[in-house]
């Protein structure tokens, strides 16, 4: 399957957002980073390739082998051709990703603090880049001489390690480069990651339209039907309004990102895979366990002091515990959001550990609240209007259950169909009799001709009515802790979600 066709002719989920500016752009994509392996493990639905029924779930690594173009030196091997000077790096740079894989380096740089600031200034403070990133030393040095930071500097150096695959004719020598952007795009656009940071487009005139600085969000696989892409779509777009808005932190180190895209190409990852997820989302607060001092989760000291009535002091009390102060400039960005790459808190505020599917997205134990009941929370600090809360709520209460495994993936859904199929042999051979009747099941599915509860359960996908659909505000102002907490015990006291979390199917590995 050495070829791009098995690659680039998979389909995939993919969604852009613009930020506010170029910094939460840059944060935008760290935290989206750590999230591309856990998505792609729940939209899973590539088990089938080259007409054979594969252990796998997922289209990642066939991608990212159909277009490895690395040479054996640059794969750390010995023998292929000499260096060549008209390839960069001269063909034996060691390269250790393919140029389609998860990201290398983190992108938000941080800040130092206090007496720390002004000698830290031109050090790489994202402390979670625990992974070798190749660089060009030539267009690292010219980007710092420019005044850009280290990390950012690193970035774009770690992009020019590799010749670009695409070019058109009439866009090379009569290209300005003082104007325009397509020799960096020809480069930017063959380095596929599992996110893409993305700058703003040139504007030729005063009319042309504003694009910013953008972030590209690009693990997901494509669904059988509009409900579950829509579904998944809009989840992601609501995690990021509830990272910025809520001021979380989802950092891990760069190799425990790794470690989960590999794991989330396994036979129904989605619901056996355990993956490394960050415990504690928000600084921890002091406490006392009765032997000394203790420092615990703000998520778990808010639903014990939430169960009674919390005075405004008691509130502004609790913000000031664990909020920041604004940034100097006014931005609005709080302390803990510029320090988040340091790692400057403590080792168990700033642990990890393997958590399920279903963990992650509804919580576990009292110190990860999870990110449903989050997402949840913000629409409620929206106060969302009850037509799109319903709409969202099916969407939620979906992805819910496959993270539980009360639904299939596609992919799960795909072996099984093959696997019952009547012309199976259980050598992984897919015939062309199981492959058309599989390509005219996944079409009825689709155009709801044909039911599937075991992958969309009760759904019945109806039209979406589209009046009013932008009159709320998806908000990204950071609100206050005590505010997140209230959101947080008001939706976690529903009935409905005690139930859906008792109801969780458990398995083992």
């Amino acid at each position: 399957m050495d070829a791009m066709a098995f690659g680039m002719g998979c389909c995939c989920l993919q969604i852009t957002f613009q930020a506010t500016d170029v910094d939460e752009s840059r944060f935008l994509f760290d935290q989206l980073a750590v999230i591309a392996p856990v998505m792609m493990a729940l939209t899973a639905s590539t088990p089938v390739l080259r007409g054979r029924l594969a252990d796998t779930d997922c289209r990642w690594g066939i991608i990212s082998e159909c277009v490895d173009d690395r040479r054996p030196a640059e794969r750390g091997l010995k023998g292929g051709p000499d260096p060549d000077p008209a390839v960069v790096g001269k063909g034996y740079r060691r390269l250790y990703k393919s140029r389609y894989d998860s990201i290398s380096t983190y992108l938000y740089q941080g800040a130092a603090t206090g007496e720390e600031e002004n000698h830290m200034s031109n050090r790489i403070l994202n402390m979670y880049n625990d992974i070798p990133v190749p660089i060009d030393q030539d267009k690292y040095q010219e980007l710092r001489d420019a005044g850009i930071d280290p990390l950012l500097s690193q970035h774009i150096a770690h992009i020019f390690v590799r010749d670009p695959l695409v070019i058109f004719e009439g866009a090379i020598e009569e290209v300005d480069d003082e104007t325009q952007t397509e020799h960096f795009e020809s480069i930017q656009s063959t380095n596929w990651q599992s996110v893409r940071w993305k700058p703003p487009p040139p504007r030729s005139g005063p009319n042309d339209p504003h694009i910013g600085w953008r972030t590209e969000f690009r693990s997901m696989e494509i669904q059988l039907t509009d409900f579950e892409n829509a579904a998944f779509t809009t989840f992601i777009t609501l995690l990021t309004r509830v990272i910025l808005t809520f001021d979380l932190n989802l950092y891990i180190p760069l190799s425990r990102v790794d470690a989960n895209m590999q794991r989330a190409h396994g036979r129904n990852a989605a619901v056996k895979g355990k993956f490394f997820f960050r415990r504690h989302m928000a600084p921890l607060e002091k406490g006392d366990d009765g032997f000394g001092e203790q420092y615990v989760s703000m998520f778990s000291n808010g639903k014990k002091r939430l169960s009674t009535v919390l005075s405004g002091q008691d509130l502004h009390v609790l913000d000031t515990k664990t909020s920041s102060v604004e940034s100097e400039s006014g931005s609005g960005v709080s302390e803990k959001r510029r320090v988040a790459p340091n790692a400057s808190g403590g080792a168990e505020e700033n642990s990890y550990e393997e958590m399920t599917m279903a963990e992650i997205m509804t919580g576990k134990g009292d110190y990860f609240p999870g990110l449903i009941p989050l997402v949840y929370a913000y629409l409620d600090h929206i106060q969302c209007d009850s037509l799109t809360l319903e709409r969202v709520t099916k969407y939620l209460d979906f992805i819910e259950k496959r993270a539980t495994g009360k639904l299939v993936t596609p992919a799960t859904w795909i072996r099984n169909f093959i696997r019952n199929h009547e012309d199976y042999a259980f050598d992984s051979v897919i015939t062309d009799s199981i492959a058309y009747d599989l390509m005219v099941a996944c079409k009825e599915i689709g155009e709801g001709a044909r039911a599937a509860p075991e992958l969309l359960g009760d759904v019945v996908i109806k039209p979406i009515n589209a009046a009013d659909a932008y009159a709320k505000k998806l908000e990204s102002k950071r609100v206050d802790n005590g505010q997140i907490l209230s959101l947080l015990e008001r939706y976690s006291a529903r009935k409905q979600f005690g139930e859906a979390k008792a109801g969780a199917v458990e398995y083992q590995i």
